[in-house]
């Protein structure tokens, strides 16, 4: 029985595949590199939660001009 060679396309595929093994740790190590440079956060606040109050929030800026121009809030028609 004769044993066929790799094909040029299999040996393309495992060096794409070592290529992005290689991509990914040195990512982890940047990452990690930067998480370890970062200050330590003192006050225990989650840096997603920052400044949010209980309660309604308000508007971001780029929805602001849709409720100035919705005449269903119109604040002169009064609801009483």
């Amino acid at each position: 029985m004769k044993k066929s060679k790799p094909s040029f396309k299999k040996r393309q595929k495992e060096l794409a595949r070592q290529q992005k093994q290689l991509d990914k740790q040195a990512q982890r190590r940047a990452r990690s590199e930067q998480k370890s440079q970062e200050p330590a956060r003192s006050d225990g606040e989650d840096p997603d939660l920052a400044g949010i109050r209980p309660g309604p929030q308000p508007l971001p800026a780029e929805w602001s001009d849709l409720v100035e121009r919705d005449p269903s809030r119109d604040p002169s028609k009064g609801d009483a």
